[in-house]
Formats: C-alpha cells, structure tokens, sequence
C-alpha cells in the first residue's frame, strides 16, 4: 500500500514537470448560418473557415522553445473537410524554433502576404463573399497554382507547402516576415493565355521557387502593412496597407494591391485592386462598411460594397448579419463578363471560438 501511494507521488511530481516544460493547447471555433445568394438556393453555410487545431511549445531554456501546430479545417454543415477533398492539416502543419532571433518555422501554412493581408479589410481577412478579403485584397492572386486535389475539392490559393517561414523578433511596433518553398510538384496544371505565355502540365515541378515577404507596423491607434509575393509559376503581386483608430469606437482602413501574371497571361497580364473599409462599435455590437474595385487588364471593373453587424454574446460567442452586392464580375480565363455579372449575398449565423 506504502509503495503503491509512493508511486501515485513520484508519477504526479514527474506530471508536474513535464506540463511545466511542454504546453499544448486545442483550440478552434465553429461557424454556421443561412446563407442566399443571386444565383443559389437558400442553404447551410458558413462566413468563417471552420477550424479544429492543436499547438504547443516546449521551453528548451537559455531563452529557446520548440513549438509545433497543426489545424484541420471543415465544413459545419457535414462535418467533412474543407471542400471535401484538402489535406486533412489543410490549415497549417509546422514546427519550428523561437528565440531570441524570432521564430523559424518548417511545413504548410499562409503566406506572410497572406497572412497580414487580410487585416486591412472589415471582415478580419475571412472567406466569405460578403468580406473583401478573397477577391479584392489579394486581387484574385493565387499562392499555390499548382496545387491540386484528387477528390473532388477545390486547390488551395493562399498556403504554401514544402516551406520554411520566418518571423522576426518585434521592435518598436516592427516586424518582417517572409518565407521560402522548394520546387516540388504539387500535382497540379495551369494553361497559359495567350500567345507566348507559358503552360505548366499536371505534375509539373515549378519554374521558380515561391518566396513571400511583408513588414508590418502596428504601435497604438496606427497600423501599416507592405508585401511582395512571386508564386511557383512566376506570377507576382505587392500590396500596401493601412489603418487608424479614429476614435475608440470607429477604426478606418484602406488597402491597394497589384498583381502580375505576364508569364503566364499574355492577354491580361495585370489586375489592380484597391478598398475602403470602416468599422464601428457600438455597445457590444459592431458595425462593418466597405467598397472595393477590382480591375483585369482589358476588362470591366468589378465593384462590391458590403454592410455587416456583429453582436458579441461573450467573449467567444458573436451573432452576424450581412448584406453585399458584387456588380461586372469578370470571368478571368475568357475576359468577359461572367454569366451572372451581378451577385446578392446574404448571410446570418453564429460563431464560437473555443
């Protein structure tokens, strides 16, 4: 009886030691609504990525940590992965060590570009049409172009794979961040338009070896952001960004971001893409504006304007209605109008982070 209290002791003093030395945490968040849009049934949808993730760090000493994540993503209405047919990690898979030097990370996960990107719009950078995030503020440009899936989903278009990421310590509001990827083939194909520019076969290695690159300012009510990013296939795309809190209630920011596929677009080489957006809070509710224009080279410029309200119930529980229209969508493989150039979307539902 003696030895066996004995035990219990030792194995919950050795417990102790190792939750001091390692922490993981499970996190994510779930998001679910009614969603219609112009040319859709009405339908169970979602205006944020859905995530499930794990992370943790071990202090290693003289100041240095290992740390990993992985974070699946999927859809709340079936419970499959996302698109029914990402990686399972679809979100990010990396490990890596932190210190004083910043933090090196190897694996899967956004781009520095698309990573801060996202920020300067009122949608918080989230997928969703009524937001500005996927369409306006990269401009349409796709990270991995030659990525692709076997089963049915869509390929992915800001993550990149077989790559190392760099984040720099943080030095009166200043950060850098960039990040490199080998050339491995990723499985997919991208055709060339028009005469001389280049076509990749599926299974086609890249032609270059993707990097990204962003700066960041972030110190009181004042926030900046500057990018350069070149894809697996040459394309590339700069943007630039800012924000102020104008008041504690109402915050302001704009972005403007160009991109270039002149490699592989000969037609329509350039795309210019700028917004305005405004947030204000409201109690516990907050208020979401914003316009953007969206132009192809030889084309219409697209248009959108959004309105969106949040209700936080708590801290990790919020409510959200939103309205937007889309008006001269463009189909970027032919140059024309798309077949319905003008798109209503509305949405209301929930999300909880946990």
């Amino acid at each position: 009886m003696k030895k066996s209290l004995l035990a219990v002791a030792l194995l919950g003093a050795f417990a102790g030691v190792a939750q001091a030395q390692t922490a993981v945490q499970i996190y994510g968040n779930i998001d679910a609504g009614m969603v219609k849009r112009t040319d859709q049934t009405l339908n169970i949808g979602k205006r944020a990525a859905n995530t499930l993730g794990f992370k943790g760090t071990e202090d290693l000493g003289n100041g240095l940590k290992a740390l990993f994540q992985i974070e699946i993503r999927y859809e709340p209405d079936t419970g499959t992965t996302e698109n029914n047919g990402r990686p399972l990690f679809q979100g990010q898979s990396r490990v890596g060590l932190q210190g004083d030097f910043g933090m090196v990370r190897l694996g899967r996960g956004l781009t520095p570009f698309q990573e801060v990107v996202g920020s300067f719009e009122p949608w918080h950078g989230l997928p969703t049409p009524a937001g500005f995030y996927t369409d306006i503020s990269v401009a349409g440009f796709n990270s991995a172009p030659l990525d692709t899936n076997t089963s049915g989903g869509s390929p992915n278009n800001n993550r990149i794979s077989n790559a190392i990421f760099y984040n720099s310590p943080v030095a009166n509001g200043f950060q850098v961040n960039a990040s490199w990827a080998s050339k491995e083939a990723t499985g997919g194909a991208v055709a060339g338009i028009g005469a001389g520019a280049t076509s990749y076969a599926a299974n086609s290695e890249a032609s270059a070896n993707p990097f990204s690159v962003a700066a960041t300012y972030n110190n009181g009510p004042a926030a900046a952001m500057l990018a350069y990013e070149r894809n697996a296939v040459e394309s590339k795309v700069w943007s630039i960004a800012g924000s102020i809190a104008a008041t504690p209630e109402l915050k302001l920011m704009t972005t403007y971001t160009r991109q270039d596929q002149e490699h592989t677009n000969t037609l329509r080489p350039k795309t210019k893409a700028w917004l305005l957006g405004a947030t204000y809070a409201v109690g516990p509710g907050k208020m979401l504006a914003g316009y953007g224009r969206k132009h192809i080279d030889n084309t219409a410029s697209t248009k959108q304007y959004s309105l969106g309200y949040e209700y936080n119930l708590s801290k990790r529980t919020y409510l959200y209605v939103d309205a937007s229209r889309k008006k001269d969508i463009v189909n970027a493989t032919t140059g024309n109008l798309a077949g319905t150039p003008t798109v209503n979307h509305y949405d209301v539902g929930v999300n909880h982070s946990f």
